[in-house]
């Protein structure tokens, strides 16, 4: 990631489906006005993730970049790839070339199978671009997400920090930083109706985009 003229490029993962991971990026994505790209969809119900951040973020439609796939059924990407008949290329995986910030969100949690062979941590691997891990504020998010984060650690792909999501909770996200070493970016509070204003207030409050840059900052030191 680089926050030269403040342009920042992440991967957003999360320790499990519906994790929050499309809030959090949409969270990023209007906050930094950047680029959003979902490489695979799986599932289409109301809408895709892609126009969710669309809507949530309010960014122009330029800055949603297409799918790479998109499948019907909400499974792992290589069981919806086989039902549908699909055999993912990995060429169209490659990180879209944009001018200016650039958030991935991934599909699943980090050990979700792309194909029978290739897992999401691993195509993570390739991309080689920092990672926000999304988790839970609740109970079970402990062991999640230190598994994943020690999945990411052995591998080598850089975590630049957690996202707490959910209602507040008065030791976990500590407990997490205190065992990992990896920095809490944000506790994203629950809001029953999340839209764009909220995303700006807590973007805000939160005083987010200086903790990217002081993240940053201190690796490089």
């Amino acid at each position: 990631m680089s926050n030269h003229n403040n342009i920042f490029k992440f991967i957003i993962c999360g320790t499990d489906t519906d994790i929050g991971k499309t809030l959090i990026s949409s969270f990023f994505v209007k906050g930094l006005n950047s680029f959003y790209w979902k490489p695979i969809q799986s599932g289409i119900e109301s809408q895709t993730d892609s126009q969710t951040v669309e809507k949530l973020a309010q960014v122009s439609k330029e800055k949603i970049i297409k799918e790479a796939y998109v499948f019907t059924k909400p499974l792992s990407p290589h069981w919806a790839a086989e039902i549908d008949q699909k055999t993912i290329n990995f060429d169209k995986l490659s990180l879209p070339k944009v001018q200016g910030s650039l958030i991935v969100e991934t599909a699943g949690g980090l050990m979700v199978p792309i194909t029978r062979n290739f897992l999401q941590i691993d195509q993570i691997k390739q991309w080689n671009l920092p990672v926000i891990l999304v988790c839970k504020s609740s109970l079970g998010t402990l062991n999640h997400t230190l598994l994943s984060i020690e999945a990411l650690k052995r591998r080598n792909i850089e975590i630049l920090g957690l996202v707490v999501n959910g209602e507040k909770h008065l030791d976990n996200p500590k407990t997490l930083v205190d065992f990992s070493g990896i920095p809490l970016i944000a506790e994203f509070p629950y809001i029953e109706k999340m839209d764009s204003n909220n995303l700006d207030i807590i973007w805000k409050e939160l005083d987010t985009k200086n903790k990217l840059i002081s993240l940053l900052n201190s690796k490089k030191s």
